[in-house]
């Protein structure tokens, strides 16, 4: 039985990353068709394009979103959110957020993938750390987006968090830093099942199955000043290690 599993768990696996192929493709031809319409048209329409790649994907693999919100949300300002990061499926729910304006925080090198590249370069403010010219820069798109009440999307923990033991990672500085810099509330997330659906073992561990999105408590930065990054840091990452351990069962 178990290899009758495991071959099943194959075909999915095979089915799951073809669609995805495929639709990354459409929407590569979709972002084509914009172009002649200048940057600022492919700018606004890129999260659509994005949300309807993602809406199709999950429903063709049987995974659903969900949003969940354990206090109010203002949708109408800007906002810097913040969410743990243990599971390359953490990346749809983003373009799924369907409620405001959202540019997530991208690393320069994705930006090089042939096709899925083109699009992640459209869709997100890359950071390019080769140069402190280039991180700079970075901090101006950043900067820029924040003016345009365009909310911003960080994973402050760099990369994967990888045992229950510790939920979370240590937090870099940024996005604190960027928040009381440009006075931008945090909206910590929790991408709660996402490590369920695809373990960062193995792309063919995908599953198909719920994939929801905690909106936890929105945190006031007008109190805080540069001094206090260390502060506002530790409060933010308390209450979303608290929030993973809730949720998951976590020791």
């Amino acid at each position: 039985m178990k290899i009758i599993g495991k071959i099943v768990q194959l075909i999915y696996c095979i089915y799951a990353l073809t669609i995805f192929a495929i639709l990354t493709i459409l929407a590569a031809f979709a972002l084509l068709l914009l172009l002649p319409f200048g940057k600022v048209k492919l700018s606004n329409r890129i999260f659509k394009i994005c949300r309807y790649w993602g809406q199709f994907w999950y429903l063709l693999i049987g995974v659903r979103h969900k949003e969940i919100f354990e206090a109010k949300h203002h949708f109408g300002k800007p906002h810097i959110f913040v969410a743990n990061h243990n599971s390359y499926m953490d990346i749809p729910p983003i373009v799924m957020l369907r409620h405001q304006p959202i540019r997530p925080l991208g690393k320069f090198e994705s930006s090089k993938i042939p096709i899925f590249g083109w699009i992640y370069k459209a869709a997100v403010i890359m950071v390019d750390r080769s140069s402190p010219t280039k991180r700079a820069q970075s901090i101006r798109n950043l900067k820029a987006a924040l003016h345009k009440r365009i909310s911003i999307f960080i994973f402050p923990e760099g990369t994967f968090s990888m045992t229950s033991e510790q939920p979370l990672k240590s937090f870099y500085n940024g996005a604190f830093k960027l928040a009381i810099e440009m006075q931008v509330p945090i909206q910590p997330i929790l991408m709660i099942d996402a490590v369920d659906r695809l373990h960062y073992d193995s792309v063919f561990s995908l599953t198909p199955g719920p994939n929801r999105v905690v909106y936890l408590k929105t945190i006031d930065v007008s109190k805080y000043t540069l001094d206090d990054i260390e502060l506002l840091k530790d409060k933010v990452y308390q209450l979303m290690d608290e929030g993973l351990r809730r949720y998951r069962n976590y020791p």
